[in-house]
């Protein structure tokens, strides 16, 4: 990772810890019961974390999945990282589209389940981003519903890996999983 890289992934897991990380007794959306928490969207929506967090995701996807036209997952927690991706591709001069996959399908209209869809063509090249991988099903939710939608997944990407089997379910369906921040880097 070049310098000004190692820099902002520094000053990224700095702010995630700061704003984000607390430890305390919670409840998972996966239903596991843990004593740490992070809440990735109180980073994600600063100015200084949606930066860091689009350069960080953007230099991963575009090494090891360099092909993608797009970023996207699971609403709510992917929502500000495929914003944050898109911008800075586009300020890069290198474009990569943002797009939505809904929990369920929209209720009116055209009932799609992802937008920014209309943006993207027939089997086009995506990566899927994360905020927190526990046990990978809403990565696999969003990897799923991408590729009902006709898009092709080259992997997943997210900010943190808690290392409680999300990963090995995720590259158990055959998909890449790239993290840039683990528990370790929040608990030694």
């Amino acid at each position: 990772m070049a310098e000004p890289l190692t820099r902002d992934r520094a000053r990224l897991l700095e702010v995630l810890t700061q704003r984000s990380f607390e430890r305390r007794r919670v409840v998972l959306s996966s239903g596991k019961e843990s004593d740490f928490y992070i809440d990735c969207k109180r980073t994600a929506l600063l100015a200084e974390g949606h930066y860091l967090i689009g350069r960080l995701l953007l230099e991963a996807i575009r090494r090891d999945a360099p092909s993608a036209v797009a970023a996207g997952g699971l609403t709510l927690g992917a929502d500000p990282l495929a914003s944050a991706v898109s911008l800075t591709s586009f300020l890069d001069g290198k474009p990569l589209h943002a797009f939505i996959v809904r929990k369920e399908p929209k209720g009116h209209g055209t009932g799609q389940w992802i937008e920014g869809l209309s943006a993207l063509g027939p089997g086009a090249p995506v990566a899927i981003v994360e905020d927190v991988v526990t046990t990978g099903a809403s990565t696999l939710k969003a990897i799923e519903r991408a590729k009902l939608e006709g898009l092709t997944v080259l992997g997943a990407f997210a900010l943190v890996d808690r290392l409680e089997g999300g990963r090995e379910a995720v590259e158990a369906s055959g998909h890449r999983l790239t993290t840039l921040f683990t528990r370790k880097d929040f608990i030694p």
